[in-house]
């Protein structure tokens, strides 16, 4: 087999920005063959019942037909299962990574039109998750991370002080965080959301994973007329389905909707999302089982000589290691995949995200590291 040629011609490589040169394509891991665990996935699959259930529904779904009313129901059976406030309104993304690219799309008010004079602002926390900032750049938009503390907490007055530098048409506050898989300081959060309501912008709560998290800012919602809350049914336990989803203020969702592509979220996906939310109480004990899990893996990081585990409210824990890379390798020899986040950002130095597995996963991950830290 010839050798794929990676290297542009440079009459074509003009074609391309310039910025988008320089990037580097988002980098999955292979996992054949590894424990895997680095990924944040829900690890229980349905039982063979559901399964066949499942794929019974998808067989009777209408391939040759472009989604129709049957979008409409799932937008309904996600508000119900959401608990999404009166007022409000619900939308559809590919995936939460849509839905961020969306909102960048919907904000991007041209520079003519633009009351700062310059490209729109998005900020974020750092480290965060990394599609705030690229999809802002892919954008053109001005992206703007504020450093979080050593212990991975908000630092306030720096983000406070960047909403009045940059006025942000675009804040994220992810709740929690990944990958630090913290939830911040709710009186933080409202000085935030305060400052950011007085000099103009949206708030996007990133609530990826909130099933296992002990609070969600559902409730707080509609304090506020410009803050927007946002979800994902990956953490839930769909991760291959790719179905997010954005609650907010009507009037706000009806504006970005209109940037949506048509017939965003498949046949397909729909009706495993609907099937899903029909059975909302397995993957409820699912993720109950995994917070059980969090906190036996926590337990055991805390008493490995070496090992800094920071404090989680999500289906991964971030640890501190003497070298990240040494057992990062030593935990890959042994047949278990992790991240390696050590240069996401300085913050982040010599640290690992493991994602909580299955017991028999975590515990073969347990006694890897622990054989890595002695």
């Amino acid at each position: 087999m010839s050798k794929l040629r990676m290297d542009l011609p440079p009459r074509l490589a003009a074609r391309i920005r310039m910025d988008v040169r320089s990037m580097h394509a988002y980098a999955v891991q292979s996992s054949a063959g590894f424990v895997k665990l680095d990924a944040m996935e829900n690890p229980h699959r349905l039982s063979d019942a559901l399964q066949a259930e499942l794929g019974r529904r998808l067989g009777a779904v209408a391939l040759n037909r472009y989604p129709g009313t049957r979008i409409e129901e799932l937008r309904a059976a996600l508000a119900l299962h959401a608990g999404m406030p009166p007022g409000c309104a619900l939308m559809l993304g590919n995936g939460s990574d849509e839905l961020i690219s969306l909102l960048a799309l919907a904000c991007d008010v041209p520079s003519s039109e633009a009351s700062c004079g310059g490209p729109a602002t998005v900020l974020a926390p750092v480290p965060g998750f990394v599609m705030y900032e690229l999809s802002a750049k892919l954008q053109g938009l001005h992206f703007v991370g504020v450093p979080l503390t050593a212990d991975f907490e908000l630092d306030g007055e720096a983000m406070l002080a960047a909403v009045r530098e940059h006025r942000p048409a675009l804040t994220y506050l992810a709740y929690p965080n990944n990958p630090t898989a913290n939830l911040w300081d709710d009186a933080v959060i409202e000085r935030i959301v305060e400052a950011v309501a007085e000099h103009g912008g949206f708030v996007v709560m990133d609530e990826a994973y909130q099933p296992f998290a002990s609070r969600s800012y559902l409730d707080r919602l509609m304090r506020h007329d410009h803050v927007l809350l946002m979800r994902t049914l990956s953490k839930f336990g769909l991760a291959g389905v790719r179905l997010g989803y954005l609650i907010g203020p009507a009037a706000i969702v009806a504006e970005i909707e209109k940037v949506r592509p048509p017939y965003n979220v498949s046949v397909l996906n729909c009706e495993a999302a609907l099937f899903a939310l029909e059975h909302a109480d397995q993957f409820a004990r699912q993720a109950a089982l995994l917070r059980a899990e969090r906190e036996r893996l926590m337990a055991a990081l805390r008493k490995m000589p070496g090992a800094t585990p920071f404090p989680s409210e999500a289906n991964m824990v971030l640890v501190r290691v003497p070298d990240a890379a040494a057992a990062f390798e030593g935990l890959k020899s042994r047949g278990v995949l992790v991240k390696n986040v050590s240069n996401l950002h300085p913050l982040l130095a010599n640290c690992l995200r493991l994602t909580v597995g299955l017991t028999e996963e975590n515990d073969r991950m347990i006694a890897a590291l622990k054989d890595c830290l002695s």
